[in-house]
């Protein structure tokens, strides 16, 4: 007869390598059964394999392109069905490099899709299977550059900016029905990304990236914190607090019945 994990399952979708990889050896760590989601399915098995055998927990591996249409519903469908799945790490997510009027737009396609509606398909999914249960957790992987578009990509840092956006709203509907969100946002990151994106790491100070395990335990320490956002590079808590009540002080005169004077 099996019991049931009292962790419940982790579904991390871009699992194979990098970031995705690194939280599903955390999580494993925790206790955590994992359903391990990525494209390379020879990758997922040999990572499964490792952590069932180092961490006596299951670990089921899926196959899915969540740019594709069926893939993405495939996974979509699993999260709102499964009551043992607990926690959902949205990781999947591509970068691109150079200016837009220039951009391959296959590509930008491609990025919208992976980075911004697979995102949204499954944090719904994941949001609904949570809040009828009155428990689980979404992690969302965001970037810095969602604060500081002006540093990259339009296309990459406008995903990423939705990404927290969304996080944000989403805590909002659900937070009160027992289901926390976070918005996980690295600054450069050692991982496979550069490469595939065409940019390259070398060029860049060292001291700007910050390896994966240490970013991933960060993420994880914000989490436990029950932070909404977390930036694993920021030094000072209230740099980003004060952002927030910035925004918050905005928040009155964002919509009136007139113009404000200086158009007038």
């Amino acid at each position: 007869m099996s019991t049931q994990n009292i962790k419940g399952t982790a579904l991390i979708t871009g699992a194979s390598s990098g970031i995705g990889a690194t939280y599903a050896e955390r999580l494993a760590r925790r206790g955590y059964d994992l359903l391990l989601v990525a494209r390379d399915l020879a990758r997922l098995d040999a990572l499964a394999a490792r952590l069932t055998r180092e961490y006596a927990v299951k670990v089921e591996t899926l196959k899915a392109d969540l740019t594709d249409k069926a893939d993405l519903h495939a996974v979509e469908q699993r999260l709102r069905s499964d009551r043992a799945i607990s926690l959902l790490v949205n990781n999947a997510g591509m970068a691109m490099n150079g200016k837009l009027a220039e951009a391959d737009l296959d590509t930008v396609d491609r990025l919208i899709l992976l980075n911004i509606v697979s995102l949204s398909h499954l944090s719904a999914a994941a949001a609904a299977n949570f809040a009828t249960a009155g428990r689980g957790a979404i992690i969302n992987i965001a970037s810095v550059v969602a604060l500081a578009p002006e540093m990259f990509n339009a296309v990459y840092s406008a995903s990423k900016a939705y990404v927290l956006s969304l996080s944000q709203t989403v805590q909002g509907e659900v937070g009160a029905l027992g289901v926390q969100v976070q918005a996980v946002l690295p600054g450069i990151t050692r991982t496979e990304i550069w490469e595939r994106s065409g940019m390259d790491e070398s060029a860049l100070p060292p001291s700007m990236i910050m390896e994966v395990g240490e970013m991933v335990d960060a993420a994880l320490a914000g989490f436990d914190q029950g932070e909404l956002v977390t930036i694993p590079s920021l030094p000072e808590a209230a740099d980003w607090q004060a952002l927030v009540d910035a925004r918050g002080k905005l928040g009155p005169n964002l919509s009136h019945s007139r113009a404000a004077a200086r158009y007038k």
